[in-house]
């Protein structure tokens, strides 16, 4: 069986029944009934955080009026056997493949937006 999601929350322990996604270009939060799949720039929250939510200074909140379910569990073998494999299959950046930053010296890499810079030796 899939383990449920959790809320993305700090030290939220509690199993994630809403999606909250901001939309940039209208300054719009949206919490949301919980997406199907986690989507990498979007949030699960709990209940109670997705109820006690507030957007950002000059933004709008839309809220889902209605109430939040859980998912409902699966059995299914064949998804739990997909997520692991494509968690599994995530590449890690190696330090070898990125190039040298010629001022220090040291190799540095992107990920997304992200710099990755190694510890100094």
């Amino acid at each position: 069986m899939r383990s449920p999601r959790r809320c993305s929350r700090n030290g939220c322990p509690r199993q994630a029944v809403a999606t909250l996604t901001y939309v940039y270009n209208d300054s719009t939060a949206v919490v949301g009934p919980l997406a199907a799949f986690a989507e990498p720039h979007t949030y699960d929250l709990c209940e109670p955080h997705a109820r006690s939510l507030t957007a950002p200074r000059g933004w709008e909140l839309v809220r889902h009026d209605g109430e939040f379910a859980p998912p409902p569990p699966t059995t299914d073998d064949l998804v739990a056997l997909a997520e692991a494999v494509r968690e599994a299959a995530r590449p890690t950046p190696r330090l070898d493949d990125y190039p040298t930053d010629p001022s220090h010296g040291h190799q540095t890499g992107r990920r997304g937006h992200l710099r990755v810079i190694p510890p100094s030796h």
